[in-house]
């Protein structure tokens, strides 16, 4: 049974697609994410960009609701940019529009990119990081035989648990008025469900006659 789902991330159009599918952007995004709200000065800094740039795209990425302003936290003419609570997911692109099909592409492999180097960072810093936080980590792998409902259903579910954590964070974040808190970690939640093999199972549904070459031709006499 098809279960409504109560997670909030919003799904991103294709032209916030095309807009996120960019080096800068994403580096900007991803510092915002890990460090808290900061400015375009800082930013620029951090990545060796000049202001003028930085800029620039900070406006884009707000435009498509992916960040938004932190008036609370500047002074002056200081504008301070933070992520957007809620967080979103990437939408499959038309198969008719191939600048967003390729934009899609570009995010979902700088996302490979991004989770191999977080697990790599934190396999060198478990080492030396204090025990409660090696204790609440953890990497984990399951294979299960499911229909696609069934897939669909749990991985609804599964993220409906990370959207009520964040729920809690984000309320917390707002109670306290962006002020740091050191009892608070960084907590990086990597969750992927997808199938496997199906072009295996195609390829076994295959029927070669007597007599007759195999998809790949004859290889008689190699």
């Amino acid at each position: 049974m098809m279960r409504s789902k109560s997670y909030s991330a919003r799904t991103l159009d294709a032209k916030a697609l095309k807009s996120f599918a960019h080096p800068l952007r994403l580096c900007l995004y991803e510092l915002l994410d890990e460090h808290g709200p900061s400015t375009a000065t800082r930013l620029a800094v951090l990545l060796g960009q000049n202001t003028g740039a930085t800029s620039y795209h900070l406006r884009e990425l707000a435009r498509h609701g992916m960040i938004e302003t932190a008036p609370e936290l500047g002074k002056g003419k200081e504008k301070y940019w933070r992520i957007v609570p809620g967080g979103f997911t990437y939408g499959e692109p038309s198969r008719d529009d191939p600048e967003a099909a390729s934009a899609f592409s570009f995010l979902l492999d700088d996302l490979i990119r991004q989770r191999g180097a977080e697990l790599a960072r934190w396999r060198a810093e478990a080492t030396t990081a204090p025990e409660e936080w090696v204790q609440a980590s953890g990497f984990g792998r399951r294979s299960l035989r499911l229909t696609p409902q069934e897939a669909e259903d749990m991985r609804d579910e599964v993220l409906e648990v990370l959207d009520r954590y964040r729920v809690m964070a984000d309320q917390r974040q707002e109670r306290s008025g962006g002020r740091p808190d050191p009892t608070l970690g960084h907590v990086v939640v990597h969750f992927d469900t997808f199938p496997v093999g199906l072009s295996d199972a195609a390829d076994d549904d295959v029927v070669v006659e007597e007599g007759a070459e195999g998809p790949g031709g004859s290889d008689e006499g190699a």
